[in-house]
C-alpha cells in the first residue's frame, strides 16, 4: 500500500509558521525522521521529496520542512542565521515529540547536513544521522557569495545572487557562520553517523566528506555517489541515496527493521 503524506504547520525560531510535509508509511511507522533541505532550497525539492517518500517503505515516516523565509515558510529569509536553521530544527523535531513520537532519525542535505550535525546534541532521541553533500563547517556556504562578502561587512547587508533567486544576505548570518563549533559537534556526535557524498560535486568539495568522516567517531559509515551533482537532480542519484539510506538507518533505530532485525545503538 502506497504511503500518506500530510501537511502540517508549527512555528519556527523567529516565530512565524513553518510549513511541512509528514510522510507517513501505510502501516503504524517504526520510527521518525527530520529530514533538513539545503541552503535557499525547499522541502519540494526532488532529493528532499524523494527520500523522505522512499524511506516509509522501511516504516520510517519523515517530516519534511521549509527554514524560515523559504518556500512556504513564513518569517524574512534576512533575519535567519544558521544557529536559527538549527533552532528551526529543533523545533520541528519538538513537533513530532509533541504529537507523535521524538525522531530517532536526523538527515540534512548540503547545509542542511550541517545543521542536523548542530541539532543532534540538542535532541536527545537522536540514534543517527545522516548527511547528503555536506560541507564539514557551515562557514562553506559564503563561498557561493564570496564576491559580495565584502559589501555584505561593509553595508551591513547586500543583496545576493543565488541560483537565479536574489536573497538579502546581513553581516549577522557571516558572524553567525564563523562562530560555529563545528568540528567539536562531530566530535561528540553520540549517534551513529553515515556521510554520503558525490566525487564530482563541484559545489561542496568531497573532501569535505572525508574531513566529517575523520572528525567523527565510531560507529560511521561512507557511501559514494558516483556521478552525482550536488542538488541530486537526477531522479536516479536520488533514488539511490533514498534506498541507500533507508537499508542503513534501520541498523540503528528503535524499532524492529525488516525481516524482523532489531536496530542496535
Amino acid at each position: 500500500m502506497p504511503g500518506r503524506s500530510r501537511r502540517i504547520e508549527f512555528t519556527g525560531s523567529q516565530g512565524a509558521p513553518l510549513a511541512a510535509r509528514l510522510e507517513l508509511p501505510a502501516a503504524t511507522p517504526q520510527a521518525y525522521a527530520v529530514f533538513a533541505h539545503c541552503f535557499t532550497c525547499g522541502k519540494d525539492t526532488f532529493a528532499a521529496a524523494r527520500i523522505p517518500r522512499a524511506l516509509t517503505e522501511y516504516g520510517i515516516a519523515t517530516l519534511r520542512f521549509d527554514f524560515t523565509g523559504l518556500g512556504e515558510s513564513g518569517g524574512d529569509f534576512a533575519d535567519s542565521t544558521f544557529s536559527s536553521d538549527v533552532e528551526d530544527l529543533v523545533r520541528a523535531a519538538g513537533y513530532l515529540r509533541d504529537h507523535l513520537a521524538a525522531p530517532s532519525l536526523l538527515i540534512g542535505h548540503s547545509l542542511g547536513g550541517a545543521a542536523v550535525l548542530a541539532a543532534t546534541h540538542r535532541i536527545p532521541e537522536v540514534r543517527a544521522v545522516a548527511t547528503i553533500g555536506s560541507p564539514v563547517s557551515p562557514e562553506h556556504v559564503v563561498r557561493r557569495f564570496d564576491e559580495e562578502r565584502a559589501a555584505i561587512e561593509q553595508r551591513g547587508e547586500a543583496e545576493v545572487d543565488l541560483g537565479g533567486r536574489t536573497f538579502r544576505i546581513r553581516r549577522n548570518f557571516l558572524d553567525d557562520l564563523a562562530a560555529q563549533p563545528q568540528r567539536e559537534r562531530i566530535r561528540r556526535l553520540g549517534a551513529a553517523l553515515l556521510v554520503m557524498h558525490s566525487p564530482a560535486d563541484e559545489t561542496v568539495e568531497v573532501d569535505n566528506a572525508r574531513q566529517i568522516f575523520d572528525a567523527a567517531r565510531h560507529p560511521k559509515s561512507f557511501v559514494a555517489i558516483p556521478g552525482a551533482d550536488h542538488l541530486l537532480t537526477d531522479r536516479a542519484d536520488a533514488a539511490y541515496v533514498a534506498a541507500v539510506l533507508a537499508a542503513w538507518a534501520t541498523r540503528y533505530l528503535a524499532g524492529p527493521g525488516p525481516g524482523g532485525r532489531r536496530g542496535a545503538a
